[in-house]
């Protein structure tokens, strides 16, 4: 959490958890089961089981359409302060889980999630 909120630079603590909420229930039921597993595994009991319990996604969101979906789901967001909180969180994510574990995340997502990690957009070999 002190580390979204320094990335992030949010004011409060409750204005951190809550963004860290928001973004993790919305990544969970996007991961495949073991992937997710892997990842809760790696965080602090709260936040493991925000991403560990969702239900598995009826259908893939577009990291634009994960950005909106973030939006809704915080009070006077806008799509770039979604796009600013989801990339906060997501980045750390990415640094709590280390090279390996991200780069799953990111092949299991649709492309252009990995920008959201704070990364290059990872291509596929042809």
């Amino acid at each position: 959490m002190a580390r979204v909120r320094e990335y992030g630079r949010y004011a409060t603590d409750a204005e951190t958890k809550q963004v860290v909420r928001v973004v993790l229930s919305s990544l969970g039921g996007h991961l495949p089961e073991g992937v997710r597993e892997q990842v809760a595994a790696r965080l602090p009991a709260t936040a493991a089981e925000t991403l560990r319990y969702q239900l598995p996604a009826t259908k893939p969101l577009t990291a634009p359409e994960f950005v909106d979906a973030v939006a809704n789901r915080l009070d006077g967001a806008t799509n770039g302060t979604a796009r600013w909180d989801a990339s906060s969180v997501l980045s750390v994510l990415g640094e709590v889980c280390g090279d390996e574990l991200t780069d799953r995340m990111i092949t299991e997502l649709p492309q252009g999630y990995a920008l959201l990690f704070g990364r290059a957009e990872l291509m596929s070999a042809a």
